[in-house]
């Protein structure tokens, strides 16, 4: 094993180049080293400066923007990683090595941390970027037609503007581990041979041999098999939805989260959906195939536990004669106007069958899904909560599941299943570090579900920033979550202020924006006082509105024109006071 490598603290007086220069060095200096001894052997060659620039909505691309440093370190780098937020062209113009990792958010935009880079390097006044040498790796889902976009952009533009691609740009699926490694692997060294790093460097091997997950713990190649624990409907009778509160035990797991992260969730096909897809196919299930760790199963069991019965990927729709003209059925990003909307809709609309094993290796593995938790682990030592909207609908005369939230619902039992999870951190979705900073949260629907950790750690920890929580839904009721633990909150004055909106309690539709721009000017006057404004929920239509809203409220209470406002939200933002978990 590797020696560990010390880390300078940002308390440290050091600049942030400064300090990431150093950490870089270090971990350089560690790579060479015997793990007997933390000396650098003499004569060792200088490191080269690398620049590692992330884009990152939930997290992922950041972490791996840490790991590809840390692999450069061991190949003779100094790594640099920088958050995209508040970067710009001009600096990057000084660099000469440089990985650019991002996600793509929505449909083809940059993730809200790369929105002002990116529009300045599409600036018809951005600098040449002659003499930096780059490659870019993006992260995306391809059941979306932008699959990728604000990467593609990225790489196009900074081409553009002169600067020297080393090595192609990666674009990667929900199952981004192997291609991302294949990437990494390549570009540093392409880079490795554009710097000219002496021998003894570039004799290093790619990857210094490093704990395995089993070794370290449980995370996404190993969840933990959490007990349930407790599953209850939040939703009341006469709701148009079925919302539920879910608990897991973490107790032996070795697993630590925060306030703001995620729980990764591993779950089942439904097992009606996959008699469905045996019948079509003529099969009875106990073939043999194999699953995506090289063993055999059986198809009933591959079909249940190891790949996606959801929108087909092109491969398996070009082997059914899906494809034509380039344009693949289902090749849409709203699957609810596709065709081949599941699986089963693509072998329903070909006459091709293929053999059992050749059907699999077309599938896309089955991805855990991600909800955001909605407990503090100070409150609720040992467990981790969520909050669970069921997904259920009909397209096509043919009723429709969603995947994760009904296996939770309907079929795992607490105190008899367990369920593999995993913990994603979210860096950028935190609770204010400073204890008196006023806090606003925007969460309606399940988006309440990290709020409702915020305060719980709040709480726990004795912080007395002000908190405001707006919250909507359809039928107050019915719908309001939590009710009587936020109404608890709020008399014991950890929440001090909660704006409801539940858009069908009355004729005309209400919903939180209307509620912000009804408290224009206390909303400016919390943001005045340094408050940190939270989003989460919906991304394509709430999120938006919110935005547009925010907005609003700061040209109206805060005097500003459109263009001042825009510029007020993007230093909240880069200040990382406007933060969003949106979906």
């Amino acid at each position: 094993m590797p020696p560990l490598v010390p880390i300078i603290p940002e308390s440290a007086p050091f600049t942030a180049e400064q300090r990431a220069w150093l950490n870089g060095y270090l971990a350089g200096l560690c790579a060479r080293a015997p793990a007997t001894t933390a000396s650098p052997p003499a004569g060792a060659p200088p490191l080269v400066p690398l620049t590692v620039l992330f884009g990152s909505q939930t997290g992922t691309a950041e972490r791996l923007a840490r790991q590809a440093a840390k692999a450069a370190g061991r190949r003779g780098f100094a790594a640099t990683t920088l958050d995209l937020a508040g970067y710009t062209p001009a600096r990057l113009a000084q660099e000469r090595n440089v990985l650019l990792i991002t996600s793509t958010f929505g449909e083809g935009e940059p993730p809200d941390n790369a929105k002002a880079f990116h529009a300045a390097l599409a600036a018809a006044d951005a600098p040449t970027l002659a003499g930096v040498r780059f490659s870019v790796c993006g992260l995306g889902d391809t059941n979306y037609t932008q699959f990728c976009q604000c990467a593609r952009d990225f790489d196009t533009r900074l081409e553009k503007l002169g600067a020297e691609r080393v090595s192609p740009r990666a674009d990667c699926d929900l199952d981004y581990e192997a291609p991302f490694a294949a990437w990494l692997d390549a570009a540093l060294a392409a880079l490795s041979s554009r710097s000219r790093l002496p021998p003894a460097v570039e004799a290093l091997p790619a990857e210094a041999p490093q704990p395995t997950e089993a070794a370290a713990g449980h995370g996404r190649s190993r969840p933990f098999p959490a007990p349930l624990l407790a599953s209850r409907v939040l939703s009341g009778p006469g709701s148009g939805k079925q919302v539920r509160h879910v608990e897991f035990s973490l107790e032996g797991s070795g697993l630590v989260y925060e306030a703001g992260d995620a729980l990764g969730v591993v779950p089942q096909n439904c097992p009606a959906l996959v008699a469905d897809v045996l019948a079509t196919l003529g099969r009875d299930g106990e073939e043999a195939v194999p699953a995506p760790d090289g063993s055999t199963v059986t198809l009933r069991r591959a079909l249940t536990e190891f790949y996606d019965l959801g929108p087909p990927g092109r491969a398996l729709l070009a082997r059914l004669a899906l494809v034509t003209a380039g344009t693949a059925v289902g090749a849409t990003s709203d699957p609810l106007r596709s065709p081949a909307h599941h699986v089963i809709d693509a072998l329903a609309a070909s006459a091709e069958r293929p053999a059992p094993a050749e059907f699999v290796r077309l599938l896309r593995r089955l991805q855990p899904r991600l909800y955001s938790i909605a407990s503090s682990p100070r409150a609720h030592p040992g467990q981790v909560h969520l909050t669970v909207g069921g997904v259920h609908y009909e397209k096509d005369g043919r009723p429709r599941k969603g995947v994760c939230s009904t296996f939770l619902a309907d079929r795992v039992v607490p105190g008899d299943s367990s369920v593999g999870v995993f913990v994603h951190r979210n860096p950028s979705f935190r609770p204010p570090a400073r204890a008196d900073a006023p806090m606003v949260m925007v969460g309606p629907g399940t988006g309440i579900a990290p709020f409702r950790a915020f305060l719980q750690e709040r709480r726990a920890a004795g912080a007395k920033g002000r908190n405001w929580l707006f919250f909507g839904d359809q039928r107050a009721a019915s719908d309001f979550l939590y009710r009587d633990e936020l109404q608890g909150l709020q008399r014991e004055g950890v929440l001090t202020r909660l704006d409801t909106a539940f858009s069908r309690d009355q004729a005309e539709k209400i919903y939180v924006q209307q509620r912000m721009a009804e408290n224009a000017a206390e909303l400016y006057a919390w943001l005045e006082a340094g408050a940190h404004f939270y989003v989460c929920g919906d991304a394509s239509r709430m999120a938006r509105d919110v935005d547009a809203a925010l907005h609003h409220v700061i040209e109206r209470a805060g005097h500003k024109t459109p263009e001042q406002a825009a510029a007020y939200v993007e230093a909240l933002r880069t200040a990382k006071r406007y933060a969003r978990d949106v979906y």
